[in-house]
């Protein structure tokens, strides 16, 4: 039986995009490194070795297992999520525009979020598990209200039409988030508005907890489906004569997309242009094939995420900047980029 082999060019293709995960891969882990040690306390590396080991003081600990590294690790796996999340928004509606954030799905899962934190009494637990599956539903029914207003019986899905539809849906969302906020106390006020503003709010293990068996579930299964994928952006007709269900793998990608950022917006507030700006800049480090170009999303993701989260926490001490505000300070720009370059 006679192997396929890769032609040079794909092996040397190959080889780059392992060099590119590997420099994302370290890259996240010097700003891992450099987070630790970055707060109003600060721990210098050989604190922050020492603490690691249990050599550390009970303060030293506190900050460290209690504050920083959850925070830390949530910020990896919303980045990855999210990043992943708007890859699969765009390749499936083949629209560069497509995010979870600016197609309004990210607001409908933050809506069913705060309705559940105004009025719940309770901060047990259970509440921090259930958040997940409240932000899933949320999103999964703004998704489904955007899609079926931009889906053509013969036409199939309409890129501008889904952009709009998605623009139009999260303004209206956004007046009823604002419209909560007028009936809800003072204080659960306060966590509104820096929730509205992307700060990372769930920085405890529980929350790790609670976002992990959704991330480590939905991503494997998104990467699984990125043959798939590429099939899907040949177009409908095409993927159909190739012998793809394209209704059926849309709704099922579509399912885990949402899945994803409706889990990460639970624990991570309105973080946008995540899911814009990674699968942009993965694209354009490895190439269009999903096999690298997810994993890659996801890495970009992470470190964005992680670096805005830092530096929200550095600039201006001991008050933090929420890192939604750092992400669209660059996020936004590079949006009025894409849509220039859309025009074009």
């Amino acid at each position: 039986m006679q192997l396929n082999k890769m032609s040079p060019e794909e092996k040397q293709k190959q080889k780059q995009n392992m060099m590119v995960m590997i420099t994302l891969g370290l890259l996240i882990a010097i700003a891992f490194v450099t987070s630790m040690n970055t707060g109003f306390i600060r721990l210098s590396p050989l604190d922050t070795l020492r603490t690691l080991f249990g050599g550390g003081t009970a303060k030293e600990e506190l900050i460290l297992f209690d504050f920083r590294l959850p925070r830390i690790v949530i910020s990896i796996l919303i980045g990855a999520g999210l990043a992943v999340s708007g890859c699969v928004m765009q390749g499936m509606s083949r629209n560069a525009l497509a995010d979870p954030g600016i197609l309004g799905i990210n607001a409908g899962a933050g809506l069913v979020v705060l309705m559940f934190v105004a009025f719940y009494p309770s901060t047990g637990a259970a509440p921090v598990f259930m958040l997940p599956v409240l932000a899933w539903i949320g999103a999964g029914l703004t998704a489904a209200l955007i899609f079926s207003l931009s889906y053509k019986r013969h036409r199939g899905l309409m890129p501008t039409r889904l952009l709009l539809t998605g623009v139009a849906v999260a303004a209206g969302i956004s007046a009823a988030t604002i419209v909560l906020t007028l009936r809800i106390s003072p204080d659960k006020y306060q966590f509104v508005a820096t929730w509205m503003a992307g700060s990372i709010w769930g920085t405890n293990w529980k929350f790790v907890l609670a976002l992990l068996p959704f991330i480590a579930i939905l991503l494997p299964f998104v990467f699984y489906k990125a043959r798939t994928m590429n099939v899907l952006n040949l177009g409908e007709t095409t993927a159909t004569g190739l012998g793809a269900r394209v209704s059926r793998e849309q709704i099922i990608l579509l399912a885990a997309a949402v899945g994803l950022a409706g889990s990460c917006v639970a624990v991570s507030g309105g973080i946008g242009f995540v899911g814009l700006i990674g699968p942009h800049v993965a694209r354009r480090l490895v190439g269009p094939k999903h096999q690298a170009l997810l994993p890659a999303s996801a890495l970009v993701g992470s470190l964005m995420v992680i670096v805005a989260d830092m530096l929200g926490r550095l600039i201006l001490q001991p008050s933090e900047i929420p890192a939604g505000i750092i992400v669209a300070i660059i996020g936004a720009p590079y949006f009025l980029y894409l849509l220039a370059r859309s025009r074009a």
